[in-house]
């Protein structure tokens, strides 16, 4: 953007500073508050468009102007190309929105300067470097990563082209400001040392077998599953729902991500480690104290391709140098709650999760507020409330948004490390230094994943 847009963007995406009870509060911008002129907007190119993109998508579209959608599956593209046609028919913005099934013409375009990703997980790598290669700034949807490997290579093509990345990890900036509150009140000692924390992410769901079905009219089968291996589609009408492969239901399936572990596991082992000031590095032990698969796994390999294999039921305890504790558990019904994060210290308590949080220290800020710095600086200086426009704020000035990959790569690392310890049934150890399991090659090898010809990264 010319210097006078940049100028433009930052005057008119300014938050508001406010007060809400005892803890101060800022308030995310609506979408009047955006550029003023369609010179002033950066160009976005959306890939992967299903169900998730309905909340990314037109959020990107605050703040930015939509050139193309690209989708495997012709429908989604068709939806979203309408939603974001009457999206810009409001803003009286006239522009074409052209549709593509193939995410790479959209990387070739030179007049597109942002791509949103929201693809299912196992796309999510190989799109987001080539989209950096292409000169592009990056929000892509969590988790990251299906491997450790992965991360490390978003990192390297991160470095080496020094394009601005959001990753969609909203606690960080949303949800009331509950999980940055939580963060602050660690920060400034309120509940002394914290030593512990456990995350409660939910269980996956069975499906029972799934039969082999025909492959719906406008879905590239061979091109959604990328680097996967080359399956059968299956399909099965469940009740008001439907067991597949794809669309939302490929949480489920070790091929494209790692169930609840990399779902919810990318929130709130994020937030549990941001907390306990872990967020750049890894565990050095990683122990599967429970887990429950619904098929059989022979190393970690399920041995029945016909359903549903992530687990439904773990917990796993990740154990850092300095002797910190993270628990991840499907569910903390002896600790009283299913989903959420609780924080222990030395001389207190909080609880938090998206509907509240809750503790002495909490009730401790009616009459002692957190700390304004202490809120911007968690927040890297800038005003928190909205995950889209930090990011679009961060296109302008170059510099990392909130959710940045490094912090996102080892919170995923601890979630892979311990999908990879329930998968085999082992306790594993590793050096955060070198990114490695030590002591276990067969266990390191599940790093990285094969990859299927034709679809292979390249850094």
């Amino acid at each position: 953007m010319p210097q006078s847009s940049r100028r433009k963007f930052i005057k008119t995406t300014g938050a508001a500073a406010l007060t809400v009870g005892a803890i101060p509060w800022f308030a995310p911008q609506s979408s009047a508050a955006t550029f003023r002129s369609a010179n002033d907007r950066p160009v976005v190119g959306c890939i992967g468009t299903g169900s998730r993109w309905g909340a990314v998508g037109p959020n990107a579209l605050k703040f930015g102007d939509c050139a193309a959608v690209a989708d495997a599956d012709a429908n989604h593209a068709g939806a979203a190309q309408k939603r974001v046609k009457d999206i810009h028919g409001k803003a009286n913005i006239n522009r074409e929105v052209d549709v593509y099934e193939d995410y790479r013409k959209i990387l070739d375009r030179s007049d597109i300067d942002i791509v949103t990703i929201v693809t299912p997980d196992h796309w999510h790598t190989k799109i987001a470097i080539e989209a950096m290669k292409a000169g592009k700034d990056v929000y892509c949807e969590k988790p990251l990563t299906l491997t450790i490997d992965e991360g490390k290579q978003i990192r390297q093509v991160l470095k080496e082209t020094g394009k601005v990345f959001q990753v969609g990890t909203q606690q960080r900036s949303e949800m009331g400001l509950k999980f940055l509150h939580a963060v602050a009140i660690v920060r400034e000692g309120r509940i002394g040392e914290l030593k512990k924390a456990t995350v409660a992410i939910g269980g996956a769901p069975t499906s029972g077998e799934i039969p082999v079905a025909d492959i719906p009219a406008g879905l590239n089968w061979d091109l959604w599953l990328g680097q996967a291996p080359k399956v059968d589609y299956r399909f099965k009408k469940s009740g008001r729902n439907s067991n597949t492969r794809c669309h939302y239901e490929f949480r489920w399936w070790y091929e494209y991500s790692g169930g609840k572990m990399t779902d919810w596991g990318a929130h709130h082992v994020d937030i549990a480690s941001w907390a306990l000031d872990l967020c750049h590095t890894a565990p050095t032990k990683v122990e599967p104290l429970m887990a429950v698969h619904p098929v059989e796994l022979v190393e970690g390999v399920p041995q029945d391709a016909t359903q549903y294999n992530t687990a439904t039921r773990f917990h796993v305890q990740a154990t850092y140098a300095n002797g910190a504790t993270l628990d991840i558990r499907e569910r903390a019904d002896d600790l009283g709650f299913d989903n959420g994060i609780l924080l222990e210290g030395s001389e207190g308590k909080i609880f938090v999760n998206r509907g509240k949080l809750t503790g002495a220290a909490v009730e401790g800020l009616k009459g002692n507020p957190l700390k304004e710095e202490t809120l911007l600086t968690l927040y890297k200086g800038k005003q928190p409330g909205d995950h889209m426009r930090n990011f679009f704020e961060c296109v302008v000035d170059r510099t990392q948004p909130i959710s940045d990959v490094d912090t996102h790569h080892r919170a995923m690392t601890t979630c892979h490390l311990a999908n990879i310890a329930i998968r085999l049934n082992r306790t594993l150890n590793y050096n955060p230094e070198t990114e490695q399991i030590v002591g276990d090659e067969k266990a390191a090898m599940w790093q990285a994943r094969e990859q299927r010809k034709g679809y292979e990264i390249q850094v």
